[in-house]
């Protein structure tokens, strides 16, 4: 059976400079829980565009890339929408994401490229079986982030995040949820799920990643 670890995996560490707190948290760690890293008023502001958002105009998630990618309702249920900076909130939020960027790489000589995202809908009822967002050596993506948007939550709602230790079925981590708290792990060493949602669960989610263009062969985003 699963259990919790309470010593080796823990939270990153929670005073100091946002950046250099990441950082650290990535570099001796691989995952950071921030409880509140964003302005309220931005985290308003992405709500109500969340909710704004004809559900028509939401897509049902798959897995893989490209001609790999397949939905497959056995592994995950949540819908998506992908993100550009056409919305003033949205913009906002991909420019502090262009900042983290650069001061990851600053820090942690990442080489990260860019970041591509999108809302993600979970409808009661919906999950996210156990997967990794990344593969070593296959993939691009590098950083994961998933920010909460879910107003009011409350532990008998569900859908936390479930996080790994590499290679295990150890729980490293249980996230809840919570409306602005935000956790960033690496992408090709956690694997994770989201646990059944009791209630409607918004969150955004991206990637940091690298550029694996190679001469005319031309690295797509998502």
């Amino acid at each position: 059976m699963d259990t919790c670890v309470t010593n080796s995996w823990q939270r990153g560490p929670d005073d100091g400079d946002p950046a250099d707190r990441i950082a650290a948290a990535l570099r001796e760690i691989g995952y950071i829980v921030l409880p509140a890293p964003l302005p309220p008023a931005l985290l308003g502001s992405l709500l109500r565009h969340f909710r704004s958002i004809d559900r028509a105009r939401f897509q049902a998630a798959g897995i893989g890339r490209e001609r790999e990618h397949q939905v497959n309702q056995f592994v995950r249920t949540d819908e998506i929408f992908w993100l550009d900076r056409s919305n003033p909130a949205v913009a906002a939020y991909l420019s502090w994401a262009e900042n983290l960027r650069l001061e990851l790489n600053r820090r942690l000589f990442l080489g990260l490229f860019d970041y591509e995202c999108h809302y993600a809908r979970y409808d009661r009822g919906s999950y996210y079986k156990k997967h990794m967002d990344a593969f070593k050596g296959g993939t691009n993506r590098v950083v994961s982030t998933v920010l909460y948007l879910t107003p009011n939550w409350q532990p008998k709602d569900g859908g936390e995040l479930q996080i790994y230790a590499p290679d295990s079925d150890t729980v490293a981590e249980k996230v809840a949820p919570r409306f602005g708290q935000m956790v960033i792990f690496l992408s090709e060493e956690f694997p994770h799920e989201v646990l059944t949602t009791n209630r409607p669960r918004y969150s955004v989610t991206g990637w940091f990643r690298v550029n694996n263009s190679l001469g005319e062969t031309v690295d797509p985003a998502r």
